[in-house]
């Protein structure tokens, strides 16, 4: 984690993880700390680990967590910041919603709404993903949403968090704050 006080310019940012190739919680562990070495932001907390079934075509299970960034990046910068490490760590994109030795989202940016040729945010879909919501409510009890939507809006498909099993402890010594 940077250390240091919060500068004027910085916003609370959500970034979710996930990871079903290689060692997933190294993985996830690594991309954590390679945020947190990244200049203008810092890593402030994180979710517990949750395993999950995949979205797509068959595959291994995720490791899913998501951590708050404290960052002085604007949201494009912050994306870039985000793909910059999934390259690094050897992310080959290929098959849509295929496994990935990492995947980094950003889920929001503050209370800020950005509409550009790929970025949105919040992100598009973090509502429909149980496991992104189950890390995501450990953070913050009422995160923004697309839409203007509030949690208790939020109607879950089958079992809900059903599908989301807790795997590990809090990332890199981060620990999660709960509601």
């Amino acid at each position: 984690m940077n250390e240091g006080g919060s500068a004027p310019n910085q916003v609370r940012a959500f970034i979710g993880l996930g990871s079903n190739m290689g060692d997933r919680l190294a993985n996830l562990r690594r991309a954590v700390a390679l945020l947190s070495r990244r200049a203008g932001l810092t890593v402030v907390a994180s979710s517990r680990v949750y395993e999950t079934e995949p979205v797509g075509p068959p595959q291994p299970d995720y490791l899913n967590a998501v951590v708050e960034v404290r960052t002085s990046l604007e949201a494009r910068a912050l994306l870039e910041a985000c793909l910059s490490i999934e390259a690094q760590m050897g992310r080959v994109r290929g098959e849509r919603w295929g496994p990935r030795v990492i995947d980094l989202d950003v889920l929001t940016v503050d209370a800020q709404t950005i509409e550009e040729p790929g970025l949105t945010v919040p992100h598009p879909r973090m509502h429909e993903r149980a496991f992104v919501l189950a890390g995501l409510l450990e953070l913050d009890p009422r995160p923004f949403l697309p839409g203007g939507r509030t949690i208790g809006s939020v109607r879950f498909s089958g079992a809900g968090f059903g599908g989301v099993r807790l795997f590990a402890p809090a990332l890199s010594g981060h620990f999660f704050r709960s509601p």
